[in-house]
């Protein structure tokens, strides 16, 4: 058996990039996670308490995208990721930032690390 939380396309305002014209306005990025769960936790009821809340998933990425500045996707992934896996009942993880706007010729330039 195999579980799984999926957070796809969370767009966020972040301060990121190495450029000095990045680094005067925040720029949109798009977070996707994607949390492999211990089949062994399945939830026995219907109750939150039973689960990872996938509000605590989204406000880990939150907080971490928002604390400070980030010259790198490689650094903002990292401490997501390194935040993600260990969360209780997580077994792996996969994390990928996305700017969207980094180039006009490209939908997008993303980074991703998993050990999934």
């Amino acid at each position: 058996m195999e579980r799984r939380f999926i957070l796809q396309g969370m767009e966020i305002q972040a301060s990121i990039g190495v450029y000095d014209y990045e680094r005067m306005a925040p720029q949109r990025v798009i977070i996707d996670a994607e949390l492999c769960l211990y089949a062994a936790n399945e939830p026995v009821d219907d109750q939150i308490e039973s689960t990872l809340d996938y509000d605590v998933i989204r406000e880990t990425i939150l907080d971490i995208v928002s604390a400070q500045h980030y010259d790198l996707q490689e650094t903002l992934v990292r401490k997501v990721f390194d935040a993600l896996v260990l969360l209780d009942g997580v077994q792996s993880v996969r994390v990928r930032s996305s700017k969207p706007e980094a180039y006009d010729d490209c939908e997008m330039i993303s980074y991703q690390l998993s050990n999934i």
